[in-house]
């Protein structure tokens, strides 16, 4: 979902900043630029040409201790290799040095590779002796069949990365499972150039007016020059209406969208149109390099035709360019922050009777899931480690329960309590609840949508560092449509994330609406705008059997609308773990 524009093609874009923060619209001048706050600098145009997602590199460190001694006359000799299991296949990620006559090794070596929030990534660790006749072999190409195996460890990326040190010990276990002497520990090390960003403020003086009744609406794009890919466009500034010497909101580019310093950057003005064929008033080749040396030097930088024949009218200046140190997503996680999965599930009997296999919510004797059990089970797998209790509010709505029809029932029917124990724990209630509650309708979102803001309200009383995802699984054309879009623009001030899942044949273009990925934020039916999107959709049908899983677009966007949340809040990451501090209740008891 979102997209990276073309000149020609932005009618969906909008009017305001995206990739590289602020948002909304300008009229120009010093207060426009002072009233700009935090960026969330999300990739967000490179979601769109298949760069989707976050994608954070770490690197992995290992140490052993009490390692079982395979020699006769001296100490083993350890190395460790490292696998992912990429559907059910062992794929090698890398291997250590050789330590000789060690078993509390500490290898120097480390395992590079991409952690990426949207999917699981299981990780296993080998331990291999070493056979003194192959020391002097390099160890990418000994056959570890030839080697004395030490032991075994697994466990998954996010389990490492959500650790307030990074750090895990595992026990080690023979390849049969068997529990073995030794630990394996594991420390996972955040790129420190993920977190450098380069904050500017830009102005132009004397632009061409392209407009005859007023002047021109100029906007910014920053592209990122790939010598495969052409440019490839980071972010794009709000329009300033009516004004030919623009200032607009500070921007925010992290060093993973432009690379390094001296990587080429185009940088266009355009004249913005509703239509979405933009003029284009002026462009320029630089790098960040050469922007510095612009802010240092007061100095401006022309503008010149598209490919560069003809010097245009006017100039780009620096108004402010420093670099920061910007706080991951890692940074947030590992420091205690959490994510609180809710789930609500769509009763309604246009889903079909469960009992016929063409149900929507049938149950095959089989074992294979239907997709409301694919959709809770893959996000669930996914968010369940970054929850410490793992205690999941879960709901249904549009059913008939006690002889009337709900629209916000608790799926665990055994008790008062909405709360279920891990995602076995949703599947349960949810199969349970099936034979429990009569199908009904209409489809109805907002009474689900208030009950989850209103948790992440209480929450607030207690801490800052819980942020709830609520995903709703629907296979109907809601009724409720504006009351709909008046509780997300309400939620969107609160650390609440939603996302909604269309199965079945519908039409789900009312679920386009209410993911704002235009670029314009959804309007309440007071005239309120929403505080930032937050809401996902994905329609099933359409991504199933494609490159990317229905969880991956699900989740893709997640991280960054939690990062926008907390920046534009000023909520850092916590200096040390809070074990023990108070949390707020989830779902009291409904009476």
């Amino acid at each position: 979902m979102g997209g990276c524009f073309s000149v020609a093609g932005d009618v969906r874009g909008g009017m305001e900043a995206v990739g590289g923060g602020g948002g909304g619209r300008s009229h120009g001048g010093a207060a426009a630029a002072q009233q700009g706050g935090p960026n969330d600098a999300v990739d967000h145009f490179f979601e769109a040409r298949g760069l989707r997602g976050l994608y954070t590199p770490v690197e992995l460190s290992f140490s052993a201790t009490k390692l079982r001694n395979m020699d006769a006359f001296s100490k083993s000799d350890p190395m460790l290799v490292v696998y992912t299991n990429i559907n059910g296949k062992l794929e090698e990620i890398g291997r250590t040095e050789v330590i000789l006559n060690s078993l509390e090794p500490s290898w120097i070596t480390k395992a590079t590779m991409s952690y990426q929030f949207e999917i699981v990534q299981p990780l296993i660790f080998r331990i291999y002796d070493i056979d003194t006749k192959y020391h002097h072999t390099p160890v990418k190409i000994l056959n570890l069949s030839q080697q004395d195996f030490l032991g075994e460890a697994c466990c998954n990326l996010s389990e490492i990365v959500t650790k307030f040190n990074h750090s895990l010990t595992l026990k080690l276990r023979s390849d049969c499972g068997h529990g073995l002497h030794g630990t394996l520990t594991v420390h996972a090390e955040e790129s420190d150039s993920s977190r450098m960003a380069i904050e500017m403020t830009l102005h132009c003086l004397n632009l061409e007016n392209k407009d005859v009744f007023s002047k021109s609406d100029p906007f910014l794009r920053i592209s990122k020059l790939v010598e495969t890919a052409g440019p490839i466009p980071i972010c794009k500034t709000e329009v300033v209406t009516d004004n030919l010497n623009p200032v607009w909101r500070p921007i925010t580019l992290t060093s993973q969208q432009y690379g390094s310093k001296d990587n080429p950057l185009l940088v266009e003005c355009f004249d913005f149109d509703s239509s979405g064929d933009h003029e284009l008033i002026g462009a320029f080749q630089t790098t960040i390099t050469q922007l510095e040396n612009l802010y240092t030097s007061k100095s401006g930088a022309n503008f010149y035709s598209h490919k560069g024949q003809r010097k245009m009218k006017g100039q780009l200046f620096v108004d402010k360019l420093q670099e920061k140190v910007q706080h991951t997503f890692l940074d947030y996680i590992s420091s205690g922050f959490e994510l609180n999965f809710m789930v609500a599930v769509d009763f309604t009997a246009s889903n079909g009777d469960p009992r016929i296999p063409q149900s929507l919510h049938y149950i095959d004797p089989s074992g294979r899931p239907n997709s409301y059990q694919q959709a809770i089970l893959g996000v669930g797998e996914v968010l369940q480690f970054y929850d410490t209790d793992r205690r999941f509010p879960a709901w249904g709505f549009g059913a008939k329960t006690q002889g009337h029809v709900s629209h916000c029932f608790n799926l665990n029917t055994a008790t008062n309590d909405c709360e279920v124990v891990g995602v076995e724990g949703i599947m349960s209630a949810y199969t349970s609840s099936l034979y429990s509650v009569s199908l009904a309708g209409p489809t109805m979102f907002g009474p689900v949508i208030n009950k989850a803001a209103e948790i992440a309200t209480q929450s607030l009383q207690y801490s800052n560092n819980k942020y709830f995802v609520l995903l709703i699984i629907t296979d109907g054309v809601l009724t409720d449509i504006q009351e709909t879009k008046d509780c997300i623009v309400r939620a969107s001030d609160l650390p609440l994330s939603i996302l909604i899942v269309g199965v079945g044949n519908a039409d789900f273009k009312q679920m386009e609406i209410l993911d704002a990925d235009n670029s314009k934020r959804l309007e309440s039916s007071t005239g309120r705008i929403a505080t930032r999107d937050i809401v996902q959709f994905v329609p099933m049908r359409e991504v199933q059997g494609g490159p990317i899983s229905v969880v991956q677009s699900l989740l893709e966007e997640l991280p960054g609308q939690f990062l926008q949340y907390m920046r534009t809040r000023g909520i850092k990451p916590q200096q040390q773990a809070l074990p023990g501090h108070a949390s707020a209740p989830i779902c009291p008891p409904q009476q």
